[in-house]
């Protein structure tokens, strides 16, 4: 009896003992060394990124912690970390907003990118393109008529006030860079066509780019601005929408990754980026609908060639050093819309 007892105690201390570890213990054991770790943000959705991760840490042997937001929000993460780095790479985000955020981020010249157009190259290599995203508008086809909506000068139309699906350029990367390219397209002063922007949205400005293609699919607006990816990927789904390539121009301003400085593993973050640039990796694009940087793999059907489109010379530079400028008086305008 006394042995029961005996034993019951001791296999009462070994778990006390045992929940006596320190909280994570078990899972710190089972994580690999520091210098198999990599750490990325990114603002690309799940359905992109998740393959081509798996299929890096596959490869390498490299533990990926992605973290998403979006590309804005992540940046401005970055910057505010830059003193104690935690992301090893940005991954996604207009090359033009990516710009705004130089100081933060490493030089890197990434393999393959003598297969890339010298027109979606960073000068200096500070970032690595990944995807050309051409800026499309959609709208629904239940609520506007073929050929209504052809160009960036009907998004200005009285007809539409308050029916424009719009995201938040200062949360949205993609939403700054379809700003910015209905600017360069628009004749006339850039801040008066702002300002009428604005204020056909009658106060309605959504907060992800995402919303754009839900609110004009079930009709809650008429038209919207989104990229191509996303809404040739509803269209296809079956969704009451279509899309135009503006008569009056459109832009075709790459997305892109880059290393950010001092990052706490550098050498796995430069692997990861010669991957994205990878054969393997840019053809993944087109099932995503997406166009790769690289001139080594021909587009798929679906998607038009430059020559099909009117194309603007975009200034990356020009939209980079704006950034602010611009971001504060769209802000400006849209408060006293929605204030008036």
């Amino acid at each position: 009896m006394k042995k029961a007892v005996c034993i019951c105690l001791a296999l009462a201390l070994a778990l006390l003992s045992a929940c006596g570890e320190q909280p994570g213990e078990a899972e710190l054991s089972l994580a690999p060394p520091e210098d198999e770790r990599l750490v990325v943000y990114t603002s690309h959705k799940q359905e992109l990124w998740w393959p081509i991760v798996r299929e890096f840490e596959e490869r390498t042997g490299i533990w990926v912690d992605v973290v998403t937001g979006g590309s804005n929000e992540l940046l401005e993460r970055i910057s505010e970390e830059a003193e104690s780095p935690r992301a090893d790479v940005m991954f996604g985000g207009g090359v033009d907003t990516i710009e705004v955020y130089r100081d933060y981020l490493e030089p890197y010249t990434a393999e393959g990118i003598e297969h890339v157009p010298e027109d979606y190259r960073s000068e200096g290599g500070l970032w690595t393109p990944f995807s050309v995203l051409p800026v499309v508008i959609i709208y629904n086809t239940r609520l506007i008529d073929d050929g209504a909506v052809t160009c960036w000068q009907d998004l200005l139309e009285p007809a539409f006030r308050g029916k424009i699906a719009f995201a938040d350029p200062a949360v949205s990367g993609s939403s700054f860079t379809s700003l910015v390219t209905m600017l360069y397209a628009l004749e006339g002063d850039v801040d008066t066509n702002l300002r009428a922007f604005a204020g056909n949205l009658g106060g309605r400005e959504l907060d992800s780019s995402g919303d754009v293609l839900t609110g004009v699919s079930d009709g809650s607006f008429w038209i919207g601005v989104t990229l191509e990816e996303t809404a040739l990927k509803r269209v296809d789904a079956g969704d009451s929408l279509r899309l135009v390539y503006p008569d009056d121009g459109t832009s075709l301003v790459p997305d892109g990754s880059a290393i950010v400085k001092g990052a706490a593993h550098p050498d796995n973050a430069k692997r990861f980026i010669d991957f994205t640039l990878s054969p393997e990796v840019q053809k993944l694009l087109l099932e995503q609908y997406r166009r790769p940087v690289r001139t080594d793999i021909a587009l798929t059907g679906e998607l038009p060639g430059e020559e099909d489109m009117q194309v603007l010379d975009y200034d990356v530079a020009w939209a980079s050093s704006h950034h602010d400028t611009v971001l504060m008086s769209w802000a400006f305008y849209l408060d006293k819309e929605e204030t008036a």
